[in-house]
């Protein structure tokens, strides 16, 4: 008799033969929703606009996924990592750590698909936040965060000219404040996203503490061209990880090993063929 589908996947899966991160790509479209508030935060930049002063401003915005409320919409100067840092701190700050973000695969999160590591999401991953990038041309990954940014340009930018950064972030905030606790969600079964939500419990630390491993871990640190030396071979990780140690750890698989950062796995490769993955 056959074992039934779920069984071979159990034990394909038990024996490492099945790698999350993959599996997810070659899901089929779906909505989803999150069962509590900040499993998932989506995080995006709005397309940027001209304000009076011939200055451009970038509305950075991050969802709840569950709830749909905003924890930040921020008018900023640019879309450089050090400013989205910025933000993020605060916000982190006044709501707690989300378990993971979602965040496309642009700068500053993410170079491209093979080069997934800025370090932005370094230091996201160093707080213990998960980090997800969608696939490639699929942007209805991040739907609710597509629909935030339609709802904002109706409501608050469509036909208007803000003078400065002052003026847009004071209406930013009376809009996100009118979005979270007034306006109803026909996706949230007419509730406002303020019922829904409720703070993280696991506080932003001000000081990160030391990166320990196991002892059965081989740690490596890596170098300031984003590679570590590892029996005998020089492995490519990412320059995002210069100066920080990780774990090396050997698979089911003979010559395959896995690289751990911190507790989340960046790369895999065979030592017979030298590929990381």
């Amino acid at each position: 008799m056959i074992p039934a589908a779920s069984t071979i996947h159990a034990i394909l899966r038990r024996h490492g033969r099945i790698d999350p991160a993959e599996s997810v790509k070659h899901q089929a479209c779906q909505r989803f929703e999150h069962d509590v508030p900040n499993q998932l935060w989506q995080m995006d930049f709005k397309g940027h606009f001209a304000l009076g002063n011939s200055q451009r401003c970038h509305p950075l915005t991050v969802l709840d996924d569950h709830s749909r409320y905003a924890v930040c919409l921020q008018a900023c100067r640019n879309q450089q990592g050090e400013t989205v840092k910025e933000r993020l701190t605060l916000t982190f700050r006044r709501y707690g750590l989300p378990e993971r973000m979602l965040m496309d695969n642009g700068s500053p999160w993410g170079n491209d698909r093979e080069h997934p590591h800025t370090p932005l999401t370094v230091w996201l991953l160093r707080l213990g936040i998960g980090v997800s990038h969608p696939r490639p041309y699929h942007p209805q990954t991040q739907g609710k965060e597509e629909r935030f940014h339609r709802t904002l340009q109706a409501e608050v930018l469509q036909g208007r000219v803000f003078a400065d950064f002052d003026p847009i972030q004071q209406r930013f905030d009376q809009w996100r404040q009118l979005y979270n606790q007034q306006r109803p969600h026909q996706a949230l079964g007419m509730e406002v996203p303020a019922h829904r939500y409720r703070p993280s419990p696991r506080p932003f630390p001000e000081v990160l503490p030391a990166i320990e491993y196991g002892p059965d871990d081989l740690v490596r640190r890596v170098q300031d061209h984003g590679k570590i030396c590892f029996q005998n071979r020089v492995l490519r990780i990412s320059k995002a990880f210069r100066g920080y140690p990780v774990a090396l750890r050997p698979t089911v698989q003979d010559r395959v090993w896995e690289v751990y950062f911190c507790t989340y796995k960046i790369a895999q490769f065979d030592l017979q063929s030298s590929e990381t993955h």
